[in-house]
């Protein structure tokens, strides 16, 4: 696999995490460094950690993963995009401090990172080497996730409900997106 084939994988996967981390810079009144780098992080580590994590458990696990992974993001995405949704039509509760905590994080990192583990499976079967590979993975998305932030607040702040709605538009899509892959595969 060229340079260019993992670059393009690396921008693939980090498109989910992109669209997430726009939608939690939605949230953001005062946008803050820390709360790109702990997108980027978040997200960066996971889509690093599951090709890494896929490449063990090899090829011959391809079917299960298969099987399931892209129910489990089309359910994590989907309840995610659907509190976002029911939240954006309740009462305006002020100037809220967006949840940026390892329990609100976590979810999202795993949810984005489900296709990166079929990677990883992926690079074991064409013998891609998988620690540079992974390494590269995580750096695109790290940058896209903490630009995706600061995205995400630019155009947050005058259309807040509107935004929030569309976030959570976002992530349901995308959790339907992936079902469809999953099923269609």
């Amino acid at each position: 696999m060229s340079l260019f084939d993992l670059l393009a994988v690396a921008l693939g996967l980090s498109m989910d995490a992109f669209a997430v981390s726009v939608c939690k810079g939605l949230s953001v009144r005062t946008l803050r460094l820390h709360h790109a780098l702990l997108c980027g992080a978040w997200f960066g580590a996971f889509q690093a950690l599951m090709p890494l994590l896929g490449y063990v458990l090899g090829s011959g696990f391809a079917g299960l993963i298969g099987s399931f992974g892209h129910w489990v993001a089309f359910f994590l995405l989907g309840f995610i995009g659907f509190n976002m949704l029911r939240e954006s039509f309740g009462p305006d509760d002020g100037d809220p401090d967006p949840d940026f905590s390892p329990k609100a994080m976590l979810p999202l990192a795993v949810a984005t990172s489900i296709d990166a583990l079929a990677v990883g499976v992926s690079f074991a079967a064409l013998k891609v080497a998988a620690l540079p590979s992974a390494g590269l993975i995580g750096v695109v998305t790290f940058a896209c996730s903490a630009l995706g932030v600061g995205i995400g607040n630019l155009f947050g702040a005058r259309y807040k409900a509107m935004a929030e709605r569309a976030g959570g538009a976002v992530l349901m899509l995308l959790g339907c997106k992936l079902l469809a892959q999953g099923l269609l595969a």
